[in-house]
Formats: structure tokens, sequence, C-alpha cells
């Protein structure tokens, strides 16, 4: 099973807990519709990598996240995630009408930074950046968000039990694009303009 960390302990979460279409933006930039309610996926520990890969029998898509760990039922660390999705297959999927999951839930299509404890610090004055080869390109706030991420705590304990270590995914804003190889992607989560988190990865 595969590990996050908090600090310098680690956890391992039976599931991650994803949020779609959270910025009107994002919304717009993939010519989806608002939903009258939060849209709902999973993914299984197996996704989470620590490499990112530009190819999984497909070009691979990245959406930056604002993540929280949940612990004792409640938010309690937070963190950076970089949902990887299979584009083509996805629409492909939607068109039909069918789940996402394949091109959601594959393995390696989740890469995480460390998580830090929410102690002291304002949720809703956070923000994330991603950067590739030095160029912004993804910026979005809590203070944007369509649910925040209380609200999504909330929705996601009426049908399902986030257990202790599970993460939640809040969702991307606009920006997102195809991994090239040799990419290099920085993220940073920001509390106003102070950073709390950044990380590196470089795509293969």
């Amino acid at each position: 099973m595969s590990l996050v960390k908090i600090l310098q302990a680690h956890v391992e979460p039976t599931k991650i807990l994803c949020v779609g279409r959270n910025y009107h933006d994002h919304i717009k930039e993939l010519s989806n519709a608002v939903p009258e309610q939060i849209v709902v996926f999973s993914k299984p520990n197996s996704a989470i990598s620590d490499v990112l890969n530009s190819f999984h029998q497909e070009p691979i898509h990245y959406e930056g996240e604002i993540c929280f760990i949940v612990q004792n039922g409640q938010l309690s660390a937070v963190g950076l995630g970089l949902d990887l999705t299979k584009r083509e297959l996805q629409s492909k999927l939607k068109s039909q009408g069918l789940p996402w999951e394949r091109a959601k839930a594959f393995d390696g299509s989740v890469l995480f930074s460390r998580f830090i404890p929410l102690d002291g610090i304002d949720i809703h004055n956070l923000s994330i950046e991603v950067f590739i080869n030095c160029v912004r390109v993804q910026k979005g706030a809590v203070s944007q968000m369509i649910y925040s991420p209380q609200v999504i705590l909330e929705e996601l304990k009426s049908f399902t039990t986030p257990f202790d270590g599970d993460i939640i995914m809040t969702g991307t804003p606009s920006g997102v694009g195809e991994v090239q190889s040799k990419d290099v992607f920085l993220l940073r989560l920001k509390e106003h303009d102070n950073t709390l988190i950044e990380v590196e990865w470089v795509a293969r």
C-alpha cells in the first residue's frame, strides 16, 4: 500500500475522494455543464505514485489541486496533488454515458506533496499555483471554489465514510493541459502570500 507524508509521519490512505467541476473557469475550458450537485469520483490507494509519467497507453493531462487529509472525521492536514487524466479516454467514456474510472483511477494517476497540519492555517485563504518549466499555468484559491472544503467533507460523509488518512482532492482551476516528457512541474500552496509547501516533479 502507498503512503503519504504528514511532517515526518507516514499515513496510508484507504481511498482518495475527488471532486470534479469545482471551479467555474475550469468548467468552461472543458465545455462542461455546471453541476447541480457535487461531482465525486474516487481513486484507489494503488493510484498513488511518486513518478510523473507523460504517457500511459495515451497522453496524460495534469490537474493541480489543493488536497486534505481526514482524521477523526475532520480535515486535519493540507497538501498538494497532481491529478492525472487520460483526457481522450475520459471524453470517449463521457460521450457514452459511462463511468470515468478507467481514465482517472489507473495506477500512477495521482502524485502528492507532503502534507502539513491545519493548526493555525486559515483554509479560506489557501491558494495553489502550478508552474511548468517556470511558466505559471494554473492559479486557484479556496475562495473561488463552488464548494468549500468543509462543504465537500460534509457531502462526502452523507454517503461514505472517510477513514483516517483518506485524502480529499478539491478540484482543479483552469489551465489544465498535456504533460510532456521532461517537463518540470513546480506546485506551490500559499496562505495569502506565504508559501507553505513547494514540490517539484520532472515528467518522464
